[in-house]
């Protein structure tokens, strides 16, 4: 004789499960961001370091207070390099590594790459140089990194003479 027994486990059928959390924010998520320091945030100067380019440290401690992690990438070492981050952290800018992709970065680890893998870099040798401080942090505030500001792409060109000549015809 062979008995089939079923056995229903009818508690679990009436358990509520939390709500599901909301979905993230996609145009506020963590970005890790290399930013150059000569012509980017001071003017280009080096070896000493030039003056401020208008509205740098402000912007890059928005991004700090974004919870975006910023690298600084820099041509400079040793006593330069020092001066460099010393001249940041007085303005309250603190990075999250220098010149590596994180802090514990030796070139001797198994991973080390001297490429930095980041989301994005803020650099003066980009195509059409660094845009203003304003539109960076515009962009990355709205996700909005990969297209190329308007400032940038657009110039205002200036109608032709006889565009002017006959354009109240």
């Amino acid at each position: 004789m062979v008995f089939i027994i079923f056995i229903t486990f009818t508690p679990f059928l009436y358990l509520t499960l939390p709500p599901l959390p909301p979905l993230p924010n996609f145009t506020s998520f963590t970005m890790l961001i290399a930013v150059d320091f000569d012509g980017t945030i001071v003017q280009h100067r080096y070896p000493e370091i030039g003056r401020e380019i208008p509205f740098a440290t402000d912007t890059l401690k928005m991004l700090m207070k974004d919870q975006h992690m910023l690298i600084l990438w820099t041509v400079r070492e040793g006593k330069l390099l020092d001066e460099a981050v010393k001249w940041c952290e007085e303005r309250g800018v603190r990075f999250y590594a220098v010149n590596k992709n994180y802090p514990e970065e030796e070139p001797g680890d198994p991973d080390y790459s001297r490429k930095l893998k980041t989301d994005l870099f803020i650099d003066d040798r980009n195509i059409g140089g660094v845009p203003d401080w304003g539109l960076i942090y515009q962009m990355i505030k709205s996700g909005k990194t990969s297209e190329i500001p308007s400032t940038l792409s657009e110039t205002k060109k200036k109608p032709g003479f006889f565009k002017r000549l006959f354009s109240e015809f």
